[in-house]
């Protein structure tokens, strides 16, 4: 058994655990935020990349429409696509498994799969890290949306602005260099200067095309996106 755990498995396995836990949060934000126990759990099981969802819920919150909600979360969720070409090409699955390796790629199972240099190793943290991932923070997010569900008025436990603390501490481990600081404060700056003249939903909306703007003009090759993710996963199993 000893054997089977490779580097590239237990990294995949301590991600899965630490990412799935935080499932809880969401599934009590989604119902605080107006969200029933299945609209959350089918919201997991079908959109699954936790900041896209915390965007979604946090523009519902605020009383957005459900289009600028989506369409929020769809910005966020871009990377995916750069991530999915990149395991394609690492990866290259064939058949059912394609479909599979779409669903299960976010910047976990994708940053697992690149902090390898075997062939063989990149395979297992990819799959270990993305179902694992999958599993746990869908079986996590209906434990929340049940509890979040019992315990009633969100104001009461100060869950109605939540949403955004969760969604800064999915960011804030990424801003290690200069250029995501710099990026979330102009990103910040902009949202708040639209915030009183634009209907709820739209600041982010604004926030978001920003970044794009700035990530499309200012990265250089795709097999950059990777690296700012890469680099956590290999601190945290050095010290481990």
């Amino acid at each position: 058994m000893r054997e089977r755990l490779t580097p590239a498995v237990r990294i995949g396995l301590s991600i899965a655990l630490a990412t799935g836990l935080y499932g809880i949060s969401f599934g009590a934000l989604a119902v605080a935020s107006g969200f029933s126990v299945a609209q959350t759990a089918v919201l997991s099981l079908l959109m699954f990349t936790g900041g896209s969802q915390f965007a979604f819920i946090g523009v519902i919150a605020a009383g957005g429409a459900g289009n600028a909600a989506f369409a929020a979360a769809t910005l966020l969720g871009i990377r995916n696509a750069v991530y999915g070409a990149q395991i394609n090409r690492m990866l290259m699955p064939r058949g059912w498994l394609r479909p599979l390796a779409a669903q299960v790629t976010i910047d976990e199972s994708a940053a697992t799969a690149a902090s390898q240099s075997e062939p063989a190793e990149q395979r297992r943290g990819f799959w270990v890290a993305g179902i694992g991932v999958y599993l746990l923070w869908n079986l996590f997010t209906l434990v929340g949306a049940l509890l979040g569900d019992a315990l009633g008025d969100p104001r009461r436990w100060g869950l109605d602005g939540a949403a955004v603390a969760a969604f800064l501490a999915l960011l804030w481990p990424r801003l290690r260099s200069g250029e995501p600081v710099a990026i979330a404060i102009v990103c910040a700056l902009v949202t708040m200067l639209a915030l009183p003249w634009v209907p709820p939903g739209v600041p982010i909306l604004l926030a978001a095309t920003v970044a794009a703007i700035w990530g499309w003009f200012g990265q250089g090759p795709a097999d950059e996106g990777l690296e700012p993710d890469v680099a956590p996963v290999s601190d945290k199993e050095a010290s481990r």
